[in-house]
């Protein structure tokens, strides 16, 4: 009695299933599909690089004598401004040259005075003919010298200031300090960097453009920069300085984009990429569009042109196109798209001319 009663279970499951699936194969498909609006370049190129943003100052201080390091007004991140004290020697040793020297330059003084006091006693006795040529010479030279010794004193001494004055490292002008190399206590040598100051209002980039396209990189050109950690931001930029000399690697040159007035949120030593405008070969105008948008068979090159229809849908076309070279930024269109077409971009494997199509 329950086996008839399970056929026919299953018959009505088979003949629900065969009724709705024959009611799908007669509703028309429509695939979606993805497009881009396309317009010629105007013979203009696109190119980009990576770089690194760096200070257009960046100065490593160091003391102009040795010691050890009594004061460290500073840490990695502070903004000083110009004569700020940034840190200091111990300056008692300095102290104690330009003590001696004071005293030195003491000596020599009154030495000086002696020896001219000595010169005009015997000039005054040359004249009455109390003393012969060979004294009054002595003496005159005897009071040179002095004087001599004088000047050389005074020189000592203004370098014993000059040296004292050395032991205090004071900011040239405004900036950020990026680096500290140095500890209170530690033993520095005349020289040897102790902070590293950068300059956070004038910052640029450097990249590296190869060989091929840096004859077409000029001074004064515009460029546009872009920072991973700034991804809703973009930077003018003007080419500042194109190198003459390839890098070490050998394969291109070094160039360096100084960045405009409005830097707000760039830090030294952010990862950048400069996109750079060059000239199509004969200045003729292209049509660039992605390289998935370009399909190939038996017939040749061609793309899906999506020609409007109803709210949201359209009819795709099929275009034999020619193409150009492929760039960073798509393949060149040379022949078979105008201003204006819209060009499928995705589902180009789905479609074929004629199709209508959900945008």
């Amino acid at each position: 009695m329950k086996r008839p009663f399970r056929l026919l279970i299953i018959g009505v499951a088979i003949g629900s299933v065969s009724c709705s699936g024959g009611d799908a194969e007669n509703e028309p498909i429509v695939r979606p599909v993805r497009y881009v609006e396309v317009f010629q370049s105007g013979g203009v190129r696109v190119r980009r690089f990576s770089g690194v943003a760096q200070a257009a100052v960046e100065a490593p201080l160091s003391f102009r004598v040795g010691g050890t390091v009594q004061q460290l007004s500073v840490s990695v991140g502070d903004r000083v401004g110009t004569g700020q004290v940034i840190a200091a020697l111990d300056p008692e040793d300095y102290r104690l040259q330009r003590q001696d020297a004071q005293a030195a330059l003491r000596r020599a003084e009154a030495e000086a005075r002696n020896a001219q006091a000595s010169y005009d006693r015997v000039r005054g006795m040359y004249e009455n003919d109390n003393a012969s040529l060979t004294d009054l010479e002595a003496a005159r030279t005897a009071s040179e010298s002095a004087a001599e010794q004088v000047q050389s004193a005074t020189n000592r001494l203004g370098l014993a200031q000059r040296q004292l004055a050395f032991t205090r490292l004071t900011a040239p002008q405004a900036g950020a300090i990026a680096a500290v190399n140095v500890e209170v206590n530690q033993n520095v040598r005349a020289g040897q960097t102790v902070v590293l100051l950068t300059s956070r209002s004038d910052l640029e980039v450097a990249v590296a453009v190869p060989e091929m396209l840096i004859a077409e990189v000029r001074e004064g050109s515009e460029v546009t920069v872009t920072f991973d950690a700034l991804p809703d931001e973009t930077f003018s930029g003007i080419v500042t300085e194109v190198g003459v000399a390839a890098t070490e690697t050998g394969a291109a040159f070094p160039v360096t984009v100084h960045l405009g007035e409005s830097q707000e949120g760039v830090r030294s030593g952010m990862a950048a990429e400069v996109a750079f405008r060059f000239t199509a070969p004969g200045g003729s105008d292209v049509i660039v569009v992605p390289p998935v948008a370009v399909g190939e068979d038996q017939n040749g090159r061609f793309v899906f042109v999506v020609e409007p229809a109803e709210e949201g849908y359209g009819v795709a076309r099929r275009r034999s196109v020619a193409v150009g070279e492929l760039t960073t930024d798509g393949i060149e269109i040379l022949e078979g798209l105008q201003d204006g077409d819209r060009v499928v971009t995705a589902g180009i494997g789905q479609i074929a001319d004629g199709l209508r199509v959900r945008l």
